[in-house]
């Protein structure tokens, strides 16, 4: 069954998502007529409406979802999501969690003017990280619903082959009272992207660090508090190709079973994953085992706290999480049984569109078996069972690789220490760390 979003609106409902022209005489024509409306408008909208029926709902903003009563706690409005649809029409992308752990991804519609808009419809769209439909846009311009098992791989998040894309890495500084550090991650080119530097517009004193271990290329800022809330913006053509099984001569695997500070190596994992490899022979063979179990035993949740680290035990112990998570538990298993295996994040570009904004970082890993790498992205094949066999041995052309490995050591260093990992920006204030507001977006361009 399809669902439809019909013109005008879906011309807003397409410059949000694929980046359509609406600088047309009937979109000047109408914004004359009725309030301009922008993304924080809607963001208030949608929070006001939540907030509003929690109160009403005992605590709770309560839905139906099949035949039950879902109780629901507001976790994240995806404001990179946020859409004016068209006079009075607006989309909202919000994070809910139940009562029971699980989250749901819910779209809603709005209607209305700031500070007066109402809903109009809601409707659970994923679980848990899985999606129950995908947005495809038609010849006519509409976009339509598809059930997520009948969609193709590139509605998915699958793009092939080859991809291009311009990347745009933006941050914010905060205000600065004193002498500060930062540090960027710079992807580079490898057997499977090529990045081309754009431009690189950041304040303060410039300097390339490489670390040692993983080769990464980091920049490395020194600011003062003349550089208070300054913009940081890197801009990257860059040419993916798909990545499947393949060889690497440049490292030796042996060094990808010790342990990480997150990922460590007890006697948990090894009970665990000897457990779920019993009577497998062969690195292949074993690896897909913890891989299925990965999947079968993790859940895609993003609420509360200790999520989002990478932490393997955390992982373990609360069988939740983000990509971080998902990979850091599947690495802790394969070294355990002497599998090498290691960690890399970027970011996923989107494939149903062709510009705008990404839902922040990324994850992958690696195992070795007989003298080649998989790559396995176990969190994507979570959410789609349909690509889970996919991900096992494959990365998708629409990726960049930002760095790769844990415990990161560079000179200048953090005063916090090795790096856990590195695709946000690393901010310390007098050898405090600090958050930094950071956004990706990017551009597809033709090969």
């Amino acid at each position: 069954m399809n669902w439809q979003i019909t013109f005008p609106a879906a011309l807003f409902f397409c410059a949000m998502l694929v980046g359509c022209d609406t600088s047309s005489d009937d979109q000047q024509a109408v914004s004359t007529e009725v309030p301009n409306v922008v993304t924080a408008d809607i963001q208030k909208g949608i929070e006001k409406h939540i907030a509003d029926q929690t109160r009403l709902g005992d605590g709770f903003f309560r839905l139906r979802y099949g035949d039950d009563e879902l109780q629901l706690k507001l976790v994240k409005v995806h404001t990179e999501y946020l859409a004016n649809l068209g006079p009075r029409r607006h989309f909202a992308c919000v994070d809910l969690a139940s009562t029971d752990g699980n989250v749901y991804d819910v779209d809603f519609f709005l209607e209305g003017d700031p500070g007066n808009m109402t809903v109009t419809e809601t409707r659970v769209h994923k679980t848990n990280g899985k999606p129950i439909y995908v947005w495809e846009q038609h010849n006519d311009k509409t976009w339509h619903r598809v059930p997520a098992e009948d969609a193709p791989p590139k509605l998915l998040g699958v793009i092939k082959d080859t991809d291009r894309f311009e990347f745009l890495y933006k941050a914010k500084l905060p205000r600065l009272t004193s002498d500060a550090r930062m540090w960027l991650p710079l992807p580079t080119s490898d057997s499977f992207q090529t990045v081309k530097v754009i431009s690189i517009n950041v304040p303060g004193k410039q300097q390339k660090l490489q670390d040692t271990e993983y080769g990464n290329s980091v920049l490395f800022l020194s600011l003062g508090p003349e550089d208070s809330e300054k913009n940081i913006e890197m801009r990257f053509l860059v040419q993916r190709l798909e990545k499947g099984v393949y060889q690497d001569q440049m490292t030796n695997p042996e060094k990808h079973l010790a342990p990480d500070k997150l990922v460590p190596a007890n006697d948990t994992f090894r009970s665990i994953a000897s457990e779920v490899v019993r009577g497998r022979t062969g690195n292949l063979v074993r690896a897909r085992a913890l891989y299925d179990h990965t999947i079968e035993t993790m859940k895609y949740a993003k609420y509360g706290t200790g999520w989002g680290k990478g932490d393997a035990a955390f992982a373990c112990d609360s069988a939740r999480g983000n990509c971080t998570d998902f990979h850091s538990y599947f690495i802790a298993l394969c070294r355990a049984v002497d599998i090498p295996a290691r960690f890399a994040i970027g970011a996923a570009i989107p494939s149903a569109r062709d510009d705008g904004g990404i839902d922040g970082y990324h994850c992958w890993a690696e195992f070795y078996s007989d003298g080649r790498w998989w790559p396995v992205d176990i969190s994507e094949g979570d959410k789609c069972s349909a690509l889970s066999t996919y991900y096992f041995g494959h990365n998708p052309a629409n990726r960049i690789e930002l760095s790769k490995g844990r415990d990161l050591i560079l000179e200048p260093g953090p005063a916090s220490g090795p790096i856990n990992f590195l695709a946000h920006p690393i901010l310390e204030i007098n050898g405090k760390p600090q958050k930094v507001k950071v956004k990706f977006s990017f551009q597809r361009k033709p090969s």
